[in-house]
């Protein structure tokens, strides 16, 4: 699907108009002098929680750990110089 082109005159002359419509999900192609000069996209909004139930159903295919092998990779990247971390 591509997305509509605007020019960067109508980008500045109706700012608020097609800022209000990328909020909204829009997407346009700026244009300047007829040649394609950039995109303006939403910026993809993070959530903050995921449900029990979708957690479960992303998990299921999520591929297996090697406990041994992440302790390892911990203990490889872990600074043991100082006994405590309030002795740093």
């Amino acid at each position: 699907m591509s997305m509509p082109e605007i020019t960067q005159r109508d980008l500045r002359s109706r700012s608020r108009e097609i800022m209000d419509a990328v909020e909204h999900g829009q997407s346009f192609t700026v244009t300047r002098d007829g040649h394609q000069i950039g995109e303006l996209v939403p910026i993809r909004r993070r959530r903050r929680f995921v449900s029990r139930q979708e957690f479960a159903a992303m998990s299921r295919n999520a591929p297996g750990t090697d406990l041994e092998a992440f302790r390892a990779d911990q203990d490889a990247a872990a600074d043991h110089e100082a006994d405590s971390a309030y002795e740093r």
